[in-house]
């Protein structure tokens, strides 16, 4: 028994494993451009607060993190393949996703009077920080949707 590839074959994996890198790459960028949004509009510095384990800070990054990654996915997902396409996508989308997500869940704060910057640095979780971690996922859905 031979076994016999197409003779596209290596140049497609080839051009899916380049897609991938870039993507990842993208999508990174992108979680990190995030991670600096969220950041710059909190009190306090929010990667000392997560890597001193304050529990707040992390599930917010965190939700943060899943939120953008749901925008990046079906930015990819809506290109079609075509992939100079979706990467223009996915970093259009991503950041329009980024000031949406940062201003409504800043709003959100204000509104319901959460003080984000006691609740970030806090030794112990408490409610707040799930409303503002399920306020990053739900807008990180919503944004994607949008996407559609």
């Amino acid at each position: 028994m031979t076994l016999a590839l197409d003779a596209t074959y290596f140049a497609n994996i080839g051009r899916g494993v380049g897609a991938i890198l870039l993507y990842a790459l993208l999508g990174a960028l992108l979680m990190l451009i995030g991670f600096w949004a969220i950041d710059i509009t909190t009190p306090g510095k929010l990667n000392r607060l997560v890597r001193d384990g304050r529990p707040g800070a992390v599930l917010v990054t965190a939700a943060g993190m899943i939120s953008m990654a749901f925008i990046v996915v079906v930015a990819i997902w809506s290109a079609s393949g075509l992939l100079a396409e979706g990467l223009l996508a996915a970093l259009i989308f991503g950041l329009a996703g980024i000031i949406a997500q940062v201003a409504a869940v800043r709003l959100l704060e204000w509104v319901t009077g959460i003080r984000i910057g006691e609740v970030l640095a806090a030794d112990e979780l408490n409610a707040e920080a799930w409303v503002v971690a399920a306020a990053h996922v739900a807008l990180g859905l919503v944004v994607a949707v949008a996407i559609i």
